[in-house]
């Protein structure tokens, strides 16, 4: 038994990209009109590049000062650091964020441990989201890739992170060739309202394939199933080779 969302194939990049923006403006739309503003969490990574430069130019963008924006999860490097994906949305979505420069709720890390990190991240979650002891945050929607490995966000294969159950960000430490890095746990993110997964590219297959079709429960994106909220996988036609199942073509 495989994934529960649906799963749309795209024959071109810009039609995928169209696809998101459609559902960015369904949420921003009745979050704004429910709360007065949305708060997402966005995923780094080169794939979904395409999809911030296109949402800066649209009406819906963070520089209308009604959308905050937090990191699904985020390397242990200065936030000036190339690998940072703080640095990757600043770059990408420009005055964008840059106009509303506190709605962009970034990772400290500079100064702090990891772990201390990760610890001050959920601090920000909890003031931003008001939640009392044993609440989660509601995002009302959630951007994701997909690795090769099946990992999510900073969720790894085989890492204690996976197996969080109470905490809201976790630090995630890897091997001496990849940088420590802070998430957001699986018990936040199957609390959003919405999940989009971005999975582009031939080697991405397999995984996807595992995920949506097998239900291999050694992949961590096989155990972001939101408990009332949707979800979905836009993909690529490279992607999506090894797919059996017929899918809703774009």
């Amino acid at each position: 038994m495989g994934s529960t969302g649906r799963v749309i194939v795209f024959d071109e990049k810009k039609s995928l990209v169209e696809f998101a923006m459609g559902i960015w403006r369904e949420a921003y739309g009745e979050s704004v009109a429910v709360r007065g503003y949305m708060t997402v969490a966005l995923s780094g990574g080169e794939t979904p590049v395409d999809l911030y430069r296109a949402l800066a130019r649209t009406d819906e963008n963070p520089g209308r000062g009604n959308i905050h924006i937090f990191l699904a999860d985020e390397r242990f490097v200065p936030l000036t650091d190339k690998e940072s994906n703080y640095h990757m949305v600043r770059e990408t979505m420009g005055d964008a964020v840059s106009t509303f420069e506190n709605h962009l709720h970034h990772v400290v890390t500079e100064g702090p441990t990891p772990d201390e990190a990760a610890e001050r991240y959920e601090e920000e979650l909890r003031r931003h989201f008001r939640l009392k002891p044993g609440e989660l945050p509601r995002f009302d929607l959630i951007i994701l890739g997909l690795g090769e490995d099946g990992h999510t966000a900073s969720l790894f294969p085989g890492n204690p992170a996976l197996g969080e159950s109470k905490r809201l960000s976790r630090a995630v430490t890897l091997d001496s060739a990849r940088h420590d890095r802070i998430t957001l746990t699986l018990p936040v993110m199957n609390n959003a309202r919405r999940i989009i997964f971005l999975v582009c590219g031939s080697r991405k297959a397999a995984s996807l394939k595992g995920v949506v079709e097998d239900g291999n429960a050694a992949l961590p994106a096989s155990h972001v199933v939101p408990r009332d909220g949707s979800l979905c996988f836009l993909v690529d036609r490279e992607a999506a080779r090894l797919l059996t199942q017929k899918r809703k073509a774009h």
